[in-house]
């Protein structure tokens, strides 16, 4: 009987480089067959650039796989039947109302859409699976640390098995920085998409002070997102990506109170593939 594809999920953020770097140096078994990016094309050029170079790092291929773009997705216009023209931005908002009432609406379809659809597709592909299948032919390595145990899911698909390599040697985000250091690796960018509402006011203000276009790509974004909304027919409130209902270029970002940001503000920024799923 053949022996499970082992295949890593790889967000190119800290915990997922780790694991699978790791894998490379023999320190978690079995050696993967490989592992897969699920590009939303809205990375920032910092997790691109790092991509490349982990890439060149690990003995096993990497698969880039993508639904295309999710911010162009996003500001896609449709029609009903009857002629009305709306938009379904499903990117987790913060939206305040006429009244002025800030509230946040959490909508991850986009996350089955863009970054775990296109991975189980490609799953598919490798391993051969047809439709019905009920005997696991692939573990996905998923990299979720001590501290986000939370997020931890089992596989709604019996042809698929899951396994969290970093939970099983008990290791923590600190720990995966502090593994990286002492193999005197760089430290991997925060893996999100540019415009991702659960940034906290410290990876707005990283994100501006240290890769400033891709700043302005998720201010334009966000103009974009509320023009759009705006002239639809489906309009009842306005999309801002910062709790604070001010929109990115006129946030303050000084401080660093996170309360309410978002569930990722405790995962330092990171989705890692998962978009806090």
């Amino acid at each position: 009987m053949n022996q499970p594809l082992q295949i890593i999920s790889l967000g190119a953020g800290v915990q997922s480089s780790t694991m699978a770097l790791m894998a490379a140096a023999g320190e978690l078994m079995p050696m993967p067959d490989c592992a897969i990016f699920a590009d939303t094309q809205d990375e920032p050029a910092s997790v691109y650039k790092w991509l490349d170079w982990l890439e060149a790092k690990l003995p096993f291929p990497v698969h880039r796989v993508t639904a295309g773009s999710l911010s162009a997705s996003a500001l896609k216009k449709k029609t009903t039947k009857d002629g009305r023209r709306f938009t379904t931005t499903n990117i987790p908002f913060f939206t305040k109302s006429e009244s002025g009432e800030i509230r946040k609406i959490i909508l991850r379809g986009r996350t089955r859409d863009f970054k775990l659809s296109p991975i189980k597709k490609k799953i598919r592909q490798l391993a051969g699976i047809m439709r019905g299948g009920k005997t696991v032919v692939a573990i996905q390595w998923i990299g979720i640390s001590m501290d986000e145990v939370s997020r931890m899911k089992t596989s709604r698909d019996r042809w698929l098995g899951v396994r969290w390599p970093l939970i099983e040697a008990e290791m923590s985000r600190h720990d995966c920085l502090a593994w990286m250091k002492a193999n005197r690796f760089p430290t991997p960018p925060r893996s999100a998409c540019v415009y991702c509402p659960y940034h906290s006011n410290s990876e707005w203000r990283r994100l501006r002070d240290n890769e400033p276009a891709e700043f302005e790509k998720a201010v334009q974004f966000e103009k974009a997102v509320q023009r759009e909304k705006k002239n639809s027919q489906n309009f009842m409130s306005t999309p801002f990506l910062h709790r604070s209902g001010v929109t990115l270029d006129k946030v303050d970002l000084s401080t660093d109170d996170e309360r309410g940001q978002g569930i990722l503000a405790g995962f330092n920024a990171e989705c890692e593939g998962m978009c806090g799923v």
